[in-house]
């Protein structure tokens, strides 16, 4: 059986549209995921220190900043209450430039950084699943979750 012209058309439009679809996601959980990822791996020239956990709020943690080589010692920066601190924790961080926010380092705040870009992937998979690329879906999909798992295992 023929399949008309505009019947094809309808297919390659849908394929496009959730290939764009796919390319929106992973290029948001990119960009998501460098905008702390950065501090992290282009750390070289950035205050690097540990960081002792006072306080938390509903959305941030405190504490004192004590660095490491060519830093400055600060009285209260804060962090995202969502990578894994409790009070009293210490845990190596950077100094975002030209604030008092800092990110976590090492493998678990590198990991933590990718968590945005695993959640794209994981999102993904499903979208390209119906555009009947089954191995590349579970692929995806799995590329997704690797870090995720990581990343719970490490905090």
């Amino acid at each position: 059986m023929k399949r008309s012209t505009s019947h094809r058309a309808l297919l390659y439009g849908r394929s496009a549209a959730l290939g764009c679809v796919v390319l929106l996601l992973l290029v948001a959980g990119v960009l998501s995921s460098w905008s702390s990822a950065q501090h992290i791996v282009l750390a070289k020239g950035r205050e690097h220190g540990t960081m002792t956990v006072t306080g938390c709020g509903a959305d941030v943690c405190t504490g004192p900043f004590a660095p490491a080589e060519h830093a400055t010692a600060r009285s209260r920066v804060t962090i995202e209450q969502s990578v894994a601190v409790r009070k009293g924790g210490r845990f190596p961080v950077v100094v975002k430039p030209g604030t008092d926010e800092v990110v976590r380092t090492g493998m678990p705040g590198f990991l933590h950084s990718w968590v945005p870009l695993g959640g794209a992937l994981l999102l993904a998979a499903p979208i390209i699943g119906g555009l009947r690329l089954t191995r590349t879906a579970w692929g995806t999909g799995m590329a997704g979750a690797v870090p995720l798992v990581a990343t719970f295992i490490a905090l």
